[in-house]
């Protein structure tokens, strides 16, 4: 057996092949981030190998640095085991007292690894093109974030400029807010719309749900406002409001991408009741390649969601607060969905009930249910079984 170590960074990366005796075959090397310097390390590789030779390549997950090399290495059938940088941390200080972290240090110590740990996985095809999911959801994920605070924002001016219109609307976020106050954004302007005008830009934005009454109440709200005539905080409400406006629509272009990916899928977990297709793609996307898990406690476990102990001679924590160390985006899904699923499902609305019965906070019923989601969800995918079979 062979095995490569690379320590991956954005101009170059180095690498370190060894023997599976742990013999030196290319002592470390630096290649260019670019075609010439991958088709360098795919040539050095095949001089150090037998075609008989079993190749393990090794390489720190680093963000987007590694996407590259490590879609070069499966198109070239070179099996490629993606390891946590924390672990190959740990690893380095075992080897060494000393606190040296090199890149040369750190291409050696991941090819060490390799020889060494026996319960790595490999990456596969299908989880490097799942990072094309994991990087729309997390891309719509960072959207939405941006969008809720430019409402905040919107909500603020409003207060300012017309603070009686919250009264008379269920929400200020919908289109016939957002279509009058982009073309009068504020209460004295729209206290002198001819009533006319008003009336039609509320049946337009509105799909025909308002239309003169609405104009009135608004219009007559208006003329008596307390708002404060501010041009500024006009200009700034506009542009907040096209700018929420442009969010929005890249926000359905992600998700009808997301949609189409999911359509491929077919993941057994929409089936849940309650399970919607942004959720089920954040954790699709997050966990990946579900044999990389060996049970249900791995995936809590990789998302933050399990408690933290402390125990120290006779001192034991009494309250067990979640890591909260793995991944966000999979934590915040999984308690999503989770809400969702025990509102829509008997099963779990059940469930979540028989835990707030024996005193537990609501925060700590959810946690429950959603360990009990989570093992759901790793039996489904495991089995490819809908839920009414499983269930």
């Amino acid at each position: 057996m062979v095995c490569v170590g690379i320590d991956v960074a954005k101009d170059k990366h180095d690498c370190c092949i060894l023997s599976s005796e742990g013999e030196v075959l290319a002592d470390v090397f630096t290649i260019a981030n670019n075609a010439e310097g991958f088709g360098a390390l795919l040539q050095t590789i095949k001089d150090c190998t037998k075609k008989s030779d079993k190749i393990k390549v090794g390489l720190e997950a680093t963000g987007h640095y590694s996407y590259n090399i490590l879609g070069f290495l499966l198109d070239n059938g070179l099996p490629t085991y993606v390891i946590n940088p924390l672990h190959t941390n740990l690893y380095r200080k075992s080897l060494s007292l000393r606190k040296t972290k090199t890149d040369r240090v750190d291409a050696r110590t991941i090819a060490t690894m390799l020889l060494s740990d026996v319960d790595l996985k490999s990456y596969t095809n299908i989880a490097y093109h799942n990072e094309e999911l994991k990087s729309l959801t997390r891309y719509r994920f960072d959207k939405v974030q941006e969008r809720a605070k430019l409402k905040q924002s919107v909500s603020r001016l409003v207060t300012i400029l017309f603070p009686e219109l919250e009264h008379l609307v269920p929400t200020l976020h919908c289109a016939s807010v957002y279509s009058l106050f982009s073309e009068y954004p504020g209460a004295k302007q729209i206290s002198e719309i001819h009533l006319t005008k008003l009336t039609n830009l509320l049946i337009m934005a509105s799909k025909g749900h308002y239309g003169k009454d609405k104009a009135i109440q608004i219009r007559d709200a208006a003329k008596v406002s307390i708002g404060s005539v501010m041009p500024a905080k006009s200009l700034e409400l506009k542009h907040t409001i096209k700018l929420i406006q442009e969010l929005t629509s890249e926000i359905n272009e992600i998700e009808s991408a997301i949609q189409q990916i999911v359509d491929e899928l077919d993941p057994p977990i929409l089936s849940i009741p309650g399970m919607g297709i942004h959720s089920a793609a954040v954790i699709l996307a997050e966990i990946g390649d579900f044999s990389n898990f060996d049970s249900p406690d791995k995936i809590l476990a990789y998302a933050g969601c399990s408690p933290s102990t402390y125990q120290s001679g006779k001192l034991t924590n009494c309250y067990a607060h979640m890591e909260k160390r793995g991944s966000r985006y999979l934590r915040y899904a999984l308690y999503n969905a989770t809400k969702y699923v025990c509102y829509w499902n008997p099963v779990f609305a059940e469930y979540l009930a028989k835990k707030r019965a024996e005193g537990k906070h609501y925060n700590v019923a959810l946690s429950h249910a959603t360990k009990k989601l989570v093992r759901l969800i790793y039996a489904m995918e495991k089995s490819r079984q809908p839920y009414n079979r499983i269930a």
